[in-house]
């Protein structure tokens, strides 16, 4: 078959038909969404799983008899493609070539220029992969209604934004002040995940040190911790010898710092001036005053210290801080200190000082060191000795004498007070810093900045959290293991950014020179799908789509009339939008990944709660892992992406949906394997092939045991499996109808020699087909029309379970017969015998009298139950060892089944069989259990 023919040729047909533009109808409906993509490059089989995954579920809704809404629409607003464009009309070389690279994709060789030369215009490179993308979806087989696409930088997707941050407004949660942020100097624009490269997987967030002022003369040497309750245990500040350090004016005050320091501190704190600059080699060895005390103590050098981390001074607690306790062992055995003109002695006194007693140690920080035997600063274990003393002393640590008022204070209740404490001797303050070094998407750095009129959002409102809490109780989440970790994020939101001076999108409503920021404007997007397709099928201008319109449709205020006179559009055209969005909405379910959890997610449920009547709040949240390529993941760099624009050719579009299906269950990451693809083909064209097979066969009412026997067994697994899909056991469901039915079918021609085969396969063939067309639409489309059909596979309903076609009793006789196969056989191989007879001898009739009696028994009472039946020890032990062995009662006849089945037993154990004979010369019979009868060999 050729595979990419008949994709082209369903993908087109589907279209032609527009069988996923649904109406509002009777039905119930179904809405899902996906995220949508970011349009700065062409998607790759990363992208894929999540957007496969997706479709799957619309594609078995609509086999459930709903009505199903499965939309799409592209997000370009932010900085990422300014960036690009700023950096192709730089001439950027190695941008320039990439971008090539993504064109190439899609265009011959000589396109390629002349596509690339509009990339120097950010809104060029939007639409152009906009555009592509599409491509690749319908190319995937995904079921969208194309109708209702948008991108984040169209003036009528502008007008829902600024809609949504008024009502914000009105809710007191858009504020304005002074705020950290992450920040790109390069760009002087706030940055969000959006605009962080790997930020999407690689979250960074604000960490906020806390800074301590070490007097030297009428300077202070600051140092930055983010345990400021430490400070009683200083014995040294470290500096990094090879660094460039710099005097800075703050205020009124001489700070010391990293030159690189000094770089963030200018956005953080007014009034910073840098005096001069100088080699960090002139500190050391000199002395400073510890805060608290008044102690003198020693600068000292130490490579591990980052000039690029915090103020890039270090001060050093020897007795809690494995780092700090092995750097001065290091220092004291190589004598480092001798080449600053520092004296032995003054760095041999230097001795731990405990502060925090925790049972189980003396000096916390030696201690772990001695014990996992760490003996250089450079050793990797550190970071794990590091944290199991901060655990230890989290959560048992108590702050001893040598603290002051803080002396019996526990740890883990110490909170703010000594950072509190420190700022009122001011000889605290406070240092932003990002949680990893990272840089915008162009490469260029991110710190933490402080703006003084920054845009906000203040998640921090105790009534907005416990709505939040509240949806996030009542929604669906899968895996559910994702609720817990949405109450955690909702606890967490604080403050954050929704603006920028720079990159595509909504103005900001109350001041122009700002743009919403690219996540802030993807919250309740999934409410403009349900009239995106009105607005434009009636050409309605971004001007007519005024707050009253949105009040009336979204929130159901004013009245029709009225919103028709504002606005000027047709009342006819408003009521159609209201009962779009009535009938669609809530959101029945998200489809994303994890990253999204603590940004996009998060905010999606916040926003739609206060903003929105709970009936319309977000059902549900689904998620599935990463994909990686041969244990690697997926990126540009390691040359190992494979663009979603290629898998048709390489691979077969049904074969990529069946392995994102199979390969992993949707929490668990995913490896694509070129082996397993290999494999996996196989056994899918084995599947065509039966399938075709049968296609022109008869039905037959001539059924005999093992006819009836692969019928039960597909009616059966087509139960269990439909349960599993409406559960989202998609690779489980999957996997029990085609691979685990097929096996049956080979099962069913050893037993039966394939003769009627394809007789029976027709029987079930269209239900087979039906069921398996979400993950393999394009030739369970072939398949069907094949058999006749000319209506879509893809509008078909699940079949009704043929509950006549069942029969547990076959096919717990096939199991028995099985298991009793494979028990000889394992027999044999393991007692290494050359068998000349096999004797078998099932369970006498009073057994199966008390199994009988004790199927529905709690272990507690079964031999209660069985001692109604028969009063002796034989009964207690024989329920003893059923009870043992856990056999689950099956109501066959099993000597009949074996005088039945005898040829075909010695057949496959290539051994004469006699079945319960007289002759037992081991007194074997008395060790047979109902379904585990005993064997004798010779």
């Amino acid at each position: 078959m050729n595979f990419k023919e008949i994709e082209r040729k369903w993908q087109e047909r589907w279209k032609d038909s527009r069988i996923f533009e649904p109406e509002i109808d009777e039905r119930e409906k179904f809405f899902i969404t996906v995220p949508y993509p970011y349009m700065s490059g062409s998607l790759h089989i990363g992208h894929g799983r999540t957007f496969t995954i997706g479709d799957i579920i619309a594609r078995w809704k609509r086999l459930k008899g709903y009505n199903v809404l499965f939309p799409m629409a592209f997000h370009v607003t932010g900085t990422p493609v300014l960036a690009i464009a700023d950096s192709i009309k730089k001439g950027d070389k190695n941008v320039i070539e990439l971008y090539r690279d993504y064109v190439r994709i899609y265009e011959d060789e000589e396109k390629v220029e002349e596509v690339m030369r509009e990339f120097v215009k950010p809104e060029k490179i939007a639409e152009y992969f906009a555009e592509k993308t599409i491509h690749d979806f319908i190319g995937m087989g995904y079921s969208i209604d194309w109708r209702r696409k948008f991108n984040t930088a169209e003036p009528i997707y502008n007008k829902f934004v600024e809609w949504q941050f008024k009502k914000l407004y009105e809710k007191g949660v858009i504020k304005k002040g002074r705020y950290p942020i992450m920040y790109s100097p390069k760009d002087g624009n706030p940055v969000g995940e959006d605009d962080i490269k790997d930020g999407d997987t690689n979250r960074v967030s604000i960490i906020e040190f806390t800074t301590i002022k070490f007097r030297m003369g009428d300077e202070y040497l600051v140092a930055a911790t983010l345990r400021p309750e430490t400070i009683f245990g200083v014995t040294n500040l470290w500096i990094n010898p090879n660094g460039d350090y710099c005097r800075v004016r703050v205020g009124d005050e001489i700070w010391i710092i990293s030159e690189k320091a000094y770089e963030k501190l200018k956005y953080q704190k007014k009034n910073t001036e840098k005096i001069e600059s100088f080699k960090s080699c002139s500190l050391i060895g000199k002395y400073v005053e510890e805060p608290v005390n008044g102690r003198r103590i020693p600068i000292l050098p130490a490579e591990f210290v980052d000039d690029d981390n915090a103020t890039g001074v270090v001060y050093s607690v020897p007795a809690h801080a494995p780092y700090d306790y092995q750097a001065l062992i290091d220092l004291k055995k190589s004598k480092e200190y001798e080449k600053y003109g520092i004296k032995k002695e003054e760095v041999e006194k230097i001795k731990p000082i405990k502060i925090i007693d925790i049972e189980g140690y003396n000096i916390p920080a030696e201690d772990i060191c001695k014990r996992m035997k760490i003996r250089e600063q450079n050793d990797d274990r550190l970071e794990e000795a590091t944290q199991i003393i901060y655990r230890e002393e989290f959560y048992n640590g108590i702050m001893n004498e040598k603290c002051g008022k803080f002396a019996g204070i526990k740890i883990s209740e110490i909170k703010d007070e000594v950072k509190d404490w420190l700022k009122t001797k001011n000889c605290g303050d406070i240092f932003y810093e990002t949680s990893r070094k990272a840089v915008t998407r162009n490469g260029d750095k991110v710190i933490v900045a402080v703006l003084e009129e920054q845009w906000f959002i203040d998640y921090s409102p105790e009534w907005w959290k416990e709505l939040g809490h509240k949806a996030t109780n009542n929604m669906l989440f899968y895996p559910e293991k994702y609720r817990d970790m949405m109450h955690g994020i909702i606890d967490w939101l604080d403050k954050r950014p929704c603006a920028r001076k720079r990159g595509l999108g909504t103005k900001f409503p109350w001041d122009k020179k700002w743009i919403i920021e690219s996540l802030s404007d993807s919250t309740i997007y999934m409410a403009f799908y349900t009239i995106a397709h009105i607005i434009r099928e009636n050409n309605i201008a971004e001007e007519k789509l005024k707050e009253e319109l949105f009040d009336y449709v979204f929130l159901g205020k004013g009245n029709m009339d009225e919103i028709s006179k504002i606005t000027g559009i047709d009342k006819e055209i408003v009521e159609r939008m209201r009962k779009e969005f009535i009938y669609w909405y809530p959101n029945d379910l998200r489809h994303t990944a994890p990253a999204h959890l603590s940004n996009h997610l998060a905010f999606f449920i916040m926003h739609h709660t206060a903003i929105f009547p709970e009936k319309y709040w977000p059902r549900g949240i689904s998620l599935n892992g990463l994909m990686i390529r041969e244990g690697a993941k997926i990126s540009k760099s390691k040359g190992n992406v494979i663009p979603l624009a290629k898998i048709s050719e390489r691979y077969g579009v049904d074969l990529f949906r069946l392995y994102c299906a199979i390969n992993a269950d949707l929490d668990s990451v995913m490896d694509w394997k070129e082996s397993e693809i290999s494999s996996l083909k196989r056994r899918f064209e084995r599947f065509i092939e039966i399938a075709r097979d049968s296609i022109n066969e008869e039905n037959t009412n001539d059924l005999n045991h093992m006819d009836k026997w692969l019928l039960s067994k597909f009616y059966s697994r087509l139960k269990e499996s439909i349960d599993m899909m409406d559960n989202f056991k998609i690779r489980d469901s999957t996997l029990n109808m085609l691979f685990h039915f097929m096996n049956d079918i080979k099962y069913y021609e050893k037993r039966e020699n394939g003769e009627k085969r394809r007789k029976i396969i027709k029987m079930l063939l269209e239900d087979w087909l039906i069921f398996l067309s979400p993950v393999i639409p394009h030739i369970c489309e072939e398949l069907w029309h094949e058999l006749g059909h000319d209506d879509f596979i893809s509008m078909q309903r699940i079949s009704q379970i043929k509950e006549d076609f069942i029969d547990k009793k076959i096919e717990d006789e096939e199991d028995y017969l099985k298991n009793l196969i494979s028990d000889i056989n394992e027999i044999v191989e393991v007692a290494k015998l050359k068998v000349k007879i096999i004797y078998i001898y099932p369970a006498e009739d009073w057994k199966w009298e008390i199994f009988k009696a004790i199927k529905d028994a709690s272990p507690k009472y079964a031999i209660r139950d069985a001692m109604k039946i028969r009063k002796d020890k034989n009964t207690v032990d024989l329920v003893k060892r059923i009870l043992k062995e856990k056999i689950k009662y099956r109501e066959i006849d099993e000597k009949n089944v074996l005088l039945r089945e005898k040829k075909y037993i010695e057949k496959e154990l290539n051994a004469r069989v006699e079945i319960n004979p007289n002759y037992d010369p081991k007194n074997k019979r008395k060790f047979a259990l109902p379904l585990k009868p005993a064997i004798y060999i010779e």
